[in-house]
């Protein structure tokens, strides 16, 4: 009775979203029927209290690794054993832990350790707490080729959980996440569900997120501190490349640099945040990482009514810093819809700008962004408003080919596909001289 009570509140706040669901609008193309949203799925705990829950990887640095799960026994310890075969740990790390509570809600014992030095592309067995349950996970390589999936606005759905089925079909290295993870708004245990939802997945490959607008949970008067359950939950490696805050960081894999931007904490020129990225660009080498991603939640460019112009005041701030170090593909989500635009700065076409790519259509509660304003701009090359994924596959140094995986229930279809060429490799957008001219 104890485990079900805290959710109460949870299911009167899903049979809302039941009763009252958004009419979908028939934009769908004659080959596909979009189905209407679905309820949340709550995803329980069922094991003991010392049992680890929630279980999540993800990368530290070039050769290690984090990995942090959840206890509801305050007792258990911050322990991961690990090896290269099942059932025979031949290294054990001890790490820290953390709690926090949001009114009446506390949290329980939050456990972050870090392992290494691993192996590329190895599979490595680990139990978490000493104890219990064997997970394993596979490390990404350190050379091309390499594979992202990309989800954004993720939620807790039966779409939700039919996305994450479709990702887990095809091989991936690393998973990114450009903002709005459990959409627990302030609803605590919504969190809890959302870490064992994701679980199967995220304990097996590295999740790489930022933070989104559903991430923030402050409440006017009763509470001012922001992302508190986003912190203490999902710890990025930000200290490591130099930042102050878990909300922007960045991180290398292969021959790929990704940053992880915050829309929601400060970005202006005076910003930490904006200081930070522009030491960050400063100091990447393109002969070592010739691919530079990029990953935000409030998009730049959007043509769908939809949070039409949110993204435009970090735009003004910091494109001319992404457009001068010759970003390749900035990931957007936060409109749920996806969409795909040519490579753009400042509100026009250019060949040394990004290719920008809203993809915030991963399964979320609120439904999709079904309308996009009619004419479209020649900027948008290719815009649907559906549930799927994103596949970015870095074959090499010059080309990585992007795919957008529509949802359709029982099968994941590539509706959308383009072939990427690295801006490292442009005569003409690494001239010296081009980039002396440019204007910020």
């Amino acid at each position: 009775m104890e485990r079900i009570l805290p959710y109460v509140h949870v299911f009167l706040f899903s049979l809302f979203f039941i009763c009252f669901p958004q009419i979908l609008q028939l934009q769908a193309s004659l080959e596909y029927t979009r189905p209407p949203p679905r309820s949340i799925k709550i995803t329980p705990h069922l094991g003991s209290d010392s049992d680890p829950q929630q279980v999540h990887v993800s990368v530290v640095g070039r050769d290690h690794a984090r990995v942090s799960w959840i206890t509801d026994s305050k007792k258990a310890p911050s322990i991961v054993d690990y090896g290269k075969i099942s059932g025979k740990y031949e290294a054990s790390a001890t790490g820290e832990h953390e709690l926090y509570h949001y009114f009446f809600y506390s949290s329980g014992k939050i456990h972050h350790v870090k392992i290494g030095p691993l192996k590329p592309s190895t599979t490595y067995y680990y139990r978490c707490g000493g104890t219990g349950q064997e997970f394993s996970f596979k490390t990404p390589p350190t050379t091309f080729p390499i594979e992202f999936a990309i989800v954004g606005d993720l939620g807790q759905t039966e779409w939700t959980a039919s996305t994450l089925a479709h990702i887990g079909e095809a091989g991936y290295d690393v998973l990114l996440l450009p903002g709005d993870l459990s959409y627990a708004d302030t609803q605590q245990p919504l969190w809890d569900s959302f870490g064992r939802l994701v679980q199967p997945y995220a304990s097996r490959r590295p999740w790489m997120v930022t933070q989104g607008n559903h991430e923030v949970e402050t409440l006017p008067i009763f509470v001012h501190k922001a992302f508190k359950a986003y912190n203490a939950r999902w710890r990025m490696p930000f200290e490591e490349s130099g930042s102050s805050s878990n909300l922007y960081y960045s991180f290398n894999v292969a021959g790929v640099h990704i940053i992880m931007l915050g829309s929601y904490t400060d970005f202006d020129v005076a910003s930490d945040q904006y200081k930070w990225l522009q030491a960050d660009l400063a100091m990447v080498d393109r002969g070592r990482t010739p691919w530079l991603v990029v990953l935000l939640h409030a998009p730049w460019y959007n043509t769908n009514t939809a949070h039409e112009g949110e993204g435009e005041s970090m735009r003004k701030a910091m494109e001319g810093l992404l457009y001068q170090a010759r970003v390749d593909v900035v990931f957007a989500g936060h409109v749920h819809a996806y969409e795909r635009f040519t490579r753009v700065y400042n509100n026009d076409t250019n060949q040394c700008g990004p290719v920008y790519v809203t993809i915030g259509d991963g399964g979320n509660r609120e439904g999709l962004a079904l309308t996009f304003k009619d004419p479209s701009s020649n900027l948008s090359l290719f815009r649907e408003a559906s549930f799927g994924h994103g596949r970015l596959r870095v074959f090499n140094q010059t080309h990585a080919l992007w795919s957008w995986h529509r949802n359709n229930d029982t099968e994941s279809i590539v509706a959308d596909q383009v072939w990427l060429e690295s801006l490292s490799v442009s005569s003409v957008c690494m001239d010296p001289s081009t980039s002396a001219n440019d204007e910020l």
